[in-house]
């Protein structure tokens, strides 16, 4: 499935700025990076459980948000995009 996850993480405090990194680094290792707090995932339904858990381990529920927004497929048909693309298209096979 696909999805979007966006976060707001308050970096007010030094703490919070650890945690916007670690959400970050959670968020790049399940998906790909589209705008600063904005990431495209095609994931499995057992990887959104864990994607969810690794976020919420890290999050202060008090000050923090992050939102999972399932993409309506085919994405290419319901999605608009205007200037600068992701580098790579996280749908189609990676040839190294």
């Amino acid at each position: 499935m696909e999805l979007l996850v966006v976060y707001d993480v308050s970096t007010e405090t030094r703490a919070g700025q650890g945690r916007l990194r670690r959400v970050a680094k959670i968020c790049e290792a399940y998906g790909q990076r589209v705008q600063k707090s904005v990431f495209e995932c095609v994931l499995a339904p057992e990887q959104v459980e864990l994607l969810h858990h690794d976020l919420e381990r890290v999050i202060d529920k008090r000050v923090d948000s992050i939102r999972t927004y399932r993409l309506r497929e085919p994405h290419e048909q319901y999605t608009f995009v205007s200037g600068r693309q992701p580098r790579l298209d996280i749908r189609n096979p990676l040839v190294l």
